[in-house]
């Protein structure tokens, strides 16, 4: 068993370390899809529906590689994202810290965790508005990562 499970990590090294596996990522679909799956894990376990939470689970593993990279550069938010997100790592960034736009996604971590606690406790509004901050926070640190690099190339 113990050798099964290093070659599934190994595999999923691979597949993170695949050379196109950020071009593969910055299709919309993977974003957006993404995104949805987060609000799908916390209405599986809201409902106690513990495959599906399984099922998304290994989406949300799967989901950078899934989708074919886009032909052509694309005018949509997600693309954006994973775009910036990939120069920001390559430029030696980390996505969580103190310092900002950092602290946004390091601040959303814990908020997405209480949703998820709230889904599993079966409070409904507080699972929800919990999601949604988390989701806002991320997307705002991900609005000031884009903004970032369009003011540097602006310069160029």
């Amino acid at each position: 068993m113990e050798f099964l499970t290093l070659e599934i990590v190994d595999m999923v090294k691979e597949w993170l370390q695949m050379e196109n596996m950020w071009g593969r990522h910055s299709n919309p679909k993977s974003g957006w899809s993404r995104m949805a799956a987060g609000f799908v894990a916390v209405g599986a376990l809201y409902h106690r529906k513990w495959n599906l939470l399984g099922l998304t689970l290994l989406f949300l593993i799967i989901n950078p590689v899934l989708f074919p990279e886009p032909s052509e550069e694309l005018d949509d938010w997600m693309y954006k994202v994973v775009r910036a997100e990939e120069r920001w790592s390559n430029d030696g960034h980390r996505f969580i810290g103190l310092g900002y736009p950092q602290i946004l996604n390091t601040v959303s971590i814990p908020i997405g965790l209480y949703g998820l606690y709230a889904a599993y406790k079966r409070k409904p509004v507080s699972a929800v508005v919990f999601t949604l901050a988390s989701q806002g926070l991320n997307q705002w640190c991900m609005k000031e990562i884009i903004e970032y690099y369009e003011e540097v190339d602006s310069k160029k």
